[in-house]
């Protein structure tokens, strides 16, 4: 694989983030849903979320998010996946309350019919200077 296909796989896979991201900025689960595979799982502090129970707390109010940005680290293609992590913060509300994050994040795609689809996330809180 050449080095200008790994550039287009990066830019392709960052274009798909960002229009991930401006969904959930807007707080729209049905568009969020497009972005995932069925079996979506996101990892995080607090366990595993699945994409039925993050996407309900979407469609209740109870999770919103005010601002999301990502900054790509590396993207890896492995067999028909590709792993990309970066750094991204994101604020917003959960059952009511302030957040504010930034983090590590792994996001596994996966090519099917409709284009790139992410199968699994991974969050770990980043460190000050990290």
């Amino acid at each position: 694989m050449g080095h200008d296909t790994d550039h287009d796989l990066q830019g392709e896979l960052e274009a798909v983030e960002a229009d991930w991201g401006h969904a959930i900025v807007a707080n729209d689960a049905d568009a969020i849903g497009r972005f995932m595979t069925d079996d979506w799982l996101i990892v995080g502090e607090d366990g595993t979320t699945s994409r039925e129970d993050f996407l309900a707390l979407v469609r209740s109010g109870d999770l919103t998010h005010e601002s999301m940005s990502k900054i790509t680290g590396s993207v890896r293609l492995l067999g028909g996946a590709a792993v990309l992590v970066g750094r991204g913060t994101n604020t917003g509300r959960y059952q009511g309350r302030a957040f504010a994050s930034d983090e590590w994040i792994t996001d596994v795609f996966v090519r099917g019919a409709d284009g790139w689809r992410c199968a699994h996330t991974h969050l770990t809180a980043a460190r000050d200077g990290s």
